[in-house]
């Protein structure tokens, strides 16, 4: 009798175990959302690049870890992208003698790159080169700019702009941004609104968005707290995108070479991100970080991304 018992206990407690995963040390299945994101891999303190696999990245939605699904190096058969170069026609005239250094830089890209050439002007986008494979017709499109100080409201709204009439596409879209980022229809100031809508309308889209600061004309483009201010939010626009801002304090640079070599180096370390976003009631932004543990390695990546809620 007793033996009997205690076979039936030992057997309800490995059913118990057996049903119970946390128990067991595994987890219930993961479930939801899936969201894509391009992640810029960067080395710290100079060395090189370690490789970084999938298990080695951590993604955090608030304060919670989310659980990484897919990491996919965008080279050889996924190295497709589209590059929009944006200039903006309230540029000085300094902006000229860096236009060979923009065409080198343009013709250096792999031919996987598509390139896009336009002028922001009147809060639009003036497009003189769609998205070609043909680079050299894409270098030889690049003009100098109008160097008309009321020529360009805002930059921002150029972006937003251009980023509405971008088809949605399979493939990493980025824009290299180059002005002097002053919002001459903007307050100015710590936060400005057509900034902001400019950063999520890009975070929305998943378009990372690189900056490249250059002296503009007129007044305000040597004003100092408006170059200031300018600067800021050139730097805000690509931190919060996942992309990188470059300048020289408030002079024009003597080359864009070096950052644009620094770009070519960022597009050739990047990777398509998948993650399962927790489930929310309402389609939203929503804040993400990025982790990783692998020595001397960096993630750069958008800090905000565009959840859909389950129909």
């Amino acid at each position: 009798m007793y033996k009997s018992c205690l076979k039936r206990n030992v057997l309800l407690v490995t059913c118990v175990l057996a049903a119970t995963p946390l128990l067991t040390g595994q987890q219930s299945p993961a479930t939801g959302t899936p969201v894509h994101m391009v992640v810029t891999a960067e080395a710290r303190h100079g060395a090189d690049l370690p490789v970084i696999q999938r298990e080695d990245v951590m993604v955090y939605q608030g304060r919670d870890r989310v659980k990484t699904t897919n990491w996919i190096p965008l080279q050889g058969d996924h190295a497709e992208l589209e590059l929009f170069l944006l200039l903006d026609d309230a540029a000085g005239s300094s902006l000229g003698s860096q236009l060979e250094d923009l065409r080198r830089s343009i013709n250096s890209q792999p031919a996987t790159t598509r390139i896009g050439v336009g002028y922001m002007r009147d809060g639009t986008v003036d497009i003189v080169q769609n998205l070609t494979e043909d680079h050299n017709k894409a270098a030889k499109s690049l003009r100098l700019p109008l160097g008309l100080a009321g020529v360009n409201a805002s930059p921002y709204f150029s972006v937003t702009d251009l980023i509405k009439r971008w088809p949605e596409t399979p493939v990493r879209r980025e824009i290299l941004m180059i002005s002097d980022g002053i919002d001459r229809y903007g307050p100015g100031g710590a936060s400005d609104p057509y900034v902001d809508q400019a950063v999520e309308q890009a975070q929305r889209a998943g378009i990372i968005i690189f900056s490249i600061y250059t002296p503009g004309a007129g007044h305000f483009g040597h004003s100092f707290w408006r170059i200031n201010w300018g600067q800021n939010y050139l730097s805000q626009l690509s931190d919060e995108t996942g992309g990188e801002s470059y300048y020289l304090g408030s002079e024009a640079p003597v080359s864009f070479s070096p950052y644009l070599d620094d770009l070519g180096r960022r597009l050739l370390h990047q990777y398509l991100l998948t993650f399962l976003a927790k489930p929310v009631k309402k389609s939203a932004m929503q804040s993400v970080k990025l982790r990783t543990e692998v020595p001397n390695a960096e993630l750069v990546a958008a800090d905000r991304v565009y959840v859909t809620a389950p129909e």
